[in-house]
């Protein structure tokens, strides 16, 4: 007679295998299979099961949200205006100065924090998220879901992607991730870091009958149904830890679910027409960022999606300038070359940013409006300069989230930066108490 652990080992083999359908879905190591690790207790999860209506009845343009991370931050001595200088009465300082024909459109935010970061090369891990790194005993990186997927789930149902996650090849600066988006368990989400690919994700055609798409969405579910039938009469015999890990494991399943079911619903309705060319191939640097922010308003303006995330590059923005230097020995700078470099950079962004918000004012929607006006943004970074942690460069844009806009805005030091996301979650009509590490909204960013 088979002992226990030689059932159980036979249960998980005969799971792996699925006899030929091409596809694998792990259950996730476990103490009582012989994997002896701290299981992860299971987040509360948001419900983003999608209602996707082929038809959008909506009496006004929906609301959308942008997150624009960089890397090692900016050179504080020239890109924060001076404290001073609060409310619509401020100069905008050499580093924003590109910036200057929108100012009475954007806010420049001062004093946030995320308190639980401590990695000092980690521009973004824990930027939209504001978790403590080691919430988990016994791990030594946990994070939660960004302030993004959270939109994704509340405005997201009724578009093909519910969520749209950018990144690049050369993002240094950023710390651990895919992207600057984390799901609803605080696992990474991969990016799209190719502008070709983007574009083709979005706009170009399914080459594949209907019939062979519908079938490959039925294999994968006659998978989802066996690996969980599997799992469940393992469950009967794990321990409490294994219990809670295989609980995740299911949250996981239910996010694949809802995949599935949104490219269901979704199987007979063409992509939207490209409002832009296709982009060339191999670009890099300040070229991909500028194609990067044009299929990003392309994204919205077609509905494509209502939550875009975009991990920008270091270092070969740097090299699209001309510069020699590193993108982390820029983030060391002293006065010279490296903080000429650092400054340059700076004014890189601006310019970029200033060209993004230009197209989203000249995008017009159904009623009249603009894109702009229906638009959250938000650009800016975990480290504010040199690997400092404290004091978040922080802009806001846009008039989706219905924030008092044409301000500095000086907080408190150390004010969680969670502060200003929930502001904007709530500001964007989500219903929800608190973000990360919030403690509350910021009054002064109310409109």
């Amino acid at each position: 007679m088979k002992s226990k652990d030689e059932r159980m080992s036979f249960r998980l083999n005969r799971r792996c295998l699925l006899r030929g359908t091409g596809s694998l879905i792990a259950l996730p190591a476990m103490e009582s299979l012989g994997f002896k690790r701290h299981a992860k207790a299971s987040e509360k999860a948001l419900e983003t099961s999608p209602t996707t209506s082929t038809e959008l009845a909506l009496d006004h343009p929906p609301k959308r949200m942008i997150c624009l991370g960089i890397g090692f931050g900016v050179t504080k001595e020239t890109w924060f205006p001076s404290t001073d200088q609060t409310g619509t009465q401020y100069d905008l300082p050499k580093g924003l100065l590109p910036l200057a024909r929108h100012k009475a459109d954007l806010t420049v935010v001062q004093g946030c924090t995320n308190q639980f970061n401590n990695e000092a090369h980690w521009g973004s891990t824990f930027w939209l998220t504001g978790a403590n790194r080691y919430s988990i005993p016994g791990q030594n990186m946990a994070n939660s879901i960004s302030m993004d997927q959270v939109v994704a789930g509340s405005l997201g149902k009724q578009t093909r992607f519910s969520s749209l996650a950018l990144s690049s090849t050369a993002d240094q600066g950023h710390g651990p991730g895919l992207s600057l988006s984390w799901n609803q368990r605080g696992k990474p989400i991969a990016g799209l870091n190719d502008p070709v690919q983007v574009f083709h994700k979005l706009f170009s055609a399914n080459e594949m009958p209907l019939e062979q798409r519908q079938a490959a969405i039925a294999e994968n579910r006659s998978v989802l149904d066996a690996v969980l039938s599997d799992a469940r009469r393992v469950q009967r015999e794990l321990s409490t830890n294994d219990n809670r890990k295989l609980d995740e494991y299911f949250q996981g399943i239910r996010e694949i679910e809802t995949r599935l079911s949104k490219d269901e619903e979704w199987l007979s309705i063409p992509k939207a027409t490209a409002p832009i060319d296709q982009p060339e191939p191999g670009l890099k640097g300040k070229d991909e960022i500028e194609i990067m922010y044009r299929l990003i308003v392309a994204a919205l303006k077609t509905d494509s999606t209502r939550a875009i995330t975009y991990r920008m590059p270091g270092q070969s923005l740097l090299d699209s300038l001309n510069l020699s230097a590193s993108s982390h020995n820029v983030s060391h700078y002293t006065s010279g070359p490296r903080m000429d470099a650092s400054q340059a950079r700076d004014q890189a962004h601006s310019e970029l940013l200033a060209g993004l918000l230009d197209r989203l004012k000249e995008t017009e929607e159904a009623d009249g409006s603009s894109l702009f006006d229906h638009v959250a943004l938000v650009f800016g970074s975990n480290i504010s300069s040199i690997h400092y942690l404290t004091n978040c460069p922080t802009v806001l844009a846009g008039g989706g989230a219905n924030l008092k806009l044409g301000q500095h805005v000086v907080l408190p030091n150390d004010t969680p930066l969670c502060n200003v996301w929930l502001t904007m979650l709530q500001g964007m009509g989500i219903e929800t108490s608190r973000h990360g590490d919030s403690t509350g909204i910021v009054r002064e960013l109310k409109a």
